[in-house]
């Protein structure tokens, strides 16, 4: 009986382009899951071409469950650290030809569109913006969604949304003479 492989799904990741505007950030990640076993390889094969052999990976424990010391990637193996000092909405990555790159990491269960303003954001060449702040922006930009979203459906409930119909004068009606009309 043979076995088949499930194929690995490619990283989701937004790097900055080559440009000599240097910022806090090299890109963004959006991992499928908060498996690091499982997701490192993907996006180690995704940053070979631009920056070398990945060797080493630190990372905050704070999102991630489990963190291995040894990730095994394609022909070769990764190391993994973790330092609670380190900003747990980063990821750092190290080669030996490149050197570092620092990637934001967005969370898995994060909405497609709010992952996309924050790979767009995080990808911007000479941002100064840390990861950290990146993502309480986010969280702010993704409450003030939510409550606008919020009030025009309690809006619509409520019958405000609607153009009150035309009001016809009623029949018999005594009317009032507007200043400068003539009289009748």
């Amino acid at each position: 009986m043979a076995t088949t492989l499930a194929p690995t799904l490619s990283a989701r990741l937004s790097l900055t382009p080559k440009t000599t505007l240097v910022g806090l950030l090299d890109g963004a990640w959006w991992p499928r899951s908060r498996d690091l076993t499982a997701e490192l390889p993907p996006l180690v094969d995704a940053l070979e071409e631009r920056y070398g052999r990945i060797t080493r990976v630190t990372v905050n424990p704070t999102h991630w469950p489990v963190v291995p010391h040894t990730v095994p990637a394609t022909g070769h193996t990764v190391h993994v650290g973790w330092f609670t000092e380190q900003d747990p909405d980063k990821m750092i990555l190290l080669s030996y030809t490149v050197g570092r790159c620092d990637l934001l990491v967005i969370p898995p269960e994060t909405e497609p569109a709010a992952a996309a303003r924050l790979m767009t954001a995080a990808a911007l060449p000479g941002s100064v913006l840390a990861a950290g702040v990146l993502m309480s922006d986010e969280a702010a930009t993704g409450r003030r969604m939510r409550d606008a979203r919020s009030s025009e459906d309690s809006w619509e409930t409520d019958g405000g949304s609607g153009i009150p119909p035309l009001r016809h004068p009623v029949v018999g009606a005594r009317m009032i003479p507007m200043p400068g009309s003539p009289r009748r």
